[in-house]
């Protein structure tokens, strides 16, 4: 029966399940357990999921590198929960706000024995759900019936990893004329994933040629940058540089990719604003957080300039791994033109960053 969700549909259902705060069950060779997402835990499940069985907290290793806790499954760490230990200990384990405050979070008992694919899944799923990456997994004897009898979402965990890896695929479901101060001939294209994700835009100038190579900037969404006018970014810079100098040469495509905060979300950026206030650069906050430098998809560019019928780009970017990127989907990147613009004394360390630990040509 096509009725039944897909795969990709269960996990767009778990991730609005962890950030309302609710446990799913995931489920596979060694048996099921529970799932939750420390950011949207409360008092009153914690305690019903100690009722259940013995609490593990998984965190990122780049979170357990701050809180010097032992990592034994390379990628993540699992740690036992005493106890003794409530929500606000949870909670100040997996957010760094106050680790410079409060150092000492530990002692840490970090798990080595058994399987970690219950806990790799669950940090995946925080991560697509822009949670902070940090969750409760509670081990299950009757998986299968406490998902029936309380009616959670139940996922088959070894399926998960190779689905979010996946690209979903893209469909176009609007597009209308919209004259713009860059051109009057302009035109906006909405894309929206089948799995049900954030939906990105192409943003078309002019009538570009579908045979030769088109001027084409992949831009993540800054809502600070793009909206506010922040100054600890260059990003509104660069969006309407790339729009001015399309409109200039009469054709292009901006893509604006709904990737905020380096694809970890806007209250996540906020998170590690935050962090930088305290001393901390750009990528030392995202590890921190216990995300990696950057955990944005370029091939979703990739995906929706092919719908648009383009095979080979001049890329506007100071950023080599979306050449890179764009070459590894199959394009031809004739030619990176640079794009240099928005330096204030504000944004100055920032950018050293991005070009000493990020490899973009500054």
């Amino acid at each position: 029966m096509t009725l039944s969700p897909s795969i990709q549909e269960q996990l767009q259902r778990a991730r609005g399940d962890l950030r309302l705060g609710l446990p799913i069950v995931l489920f596979g060779a060694e048996g099921s357990a529970l799932a939750i997402a420390v950011e949207s835990l409360t008092a009153e499940r914690l305690a019903d999921l100690r009722s259940l069985g013995t609490l593990e907290l998984a965190l990122t290793a780049r979170r357990a590198e701050t809180l010097k806790a032992r990592v034994y499954d390379g990628d993540l760490c699992r740690l036992a929960v005493a106890d003794d230990r409530g929500l606000d200990w949870l909670q100040s384990v997996a957010d760094p706000s106050d680790d410079l405050s409060s150092p000492l979070k530990g002692p840490f008992h970090s798990l080595r024995d058994g399987s970690a694919l219950f806990h790799r899944v669950a940090i995946a799923l925080t991560k697509s759900a822009q949670l902070l990456p940090a969750a409760v997994v509670v081990r299950l004897k009757e998986g299968a019936t406490l998902a029936t009898q309380m009616n959670l979402s139940t996922l088959p965990a070894d399926q998960i990893a190779p689905t979010l890896a996946s690209l979903s695929p893209m469909t176009e479901v609007s597009a209308a004329r919209l004259p713009m101060v860059a051109s009057a001939a302009g035109r906006v294209h909405v894309f929206r994933p089948l799995d049900g994700g954030e939906e990105h835009y192409a943003i078309e100038i002019g009538s570009p040629d579908r045979d030769k190579p088109v001027l084409a900037r992949l831009h993540s969404a800054c809502f600070t940058g793009d909206v506010l006018g922040s100054l600890k970014c260059d990003c509104g810079p660069q969006l309407r540089a790339a729009l001015l100098q399309m409109g200039q040469e009469g054709s292009g495509v901006l893509l604006y990719l709904n990737q905020e905060g380096r694809g970890i979300g806007l209250a996540n950026k906020m998170r590690a604003y935050s962090l930088q206030d305290q001393g901390f650069d750009t990528v030392e906050a995202n590890h921190r957080l216990g995300f990696e430098d950057d955990e944005r998809d370029f091939r979703i560019g990739a995906e929706i300039l092919r719908k648009l019928g383009f095979s080979s780009v001049r890329l506007l970017t100071n950023n080599p791994k979306k050449i890179a990127m764009m070459t590894g989907c199959g394009f031809s990147v004739t030619e990176r033109v640079p794009l240099k613009v928005g330096e204030t004394p504000q944004n100055k360390g920032y950018l050293a960053t991005k070009a000493r630990k990020s490899g973009h040509l500054l």
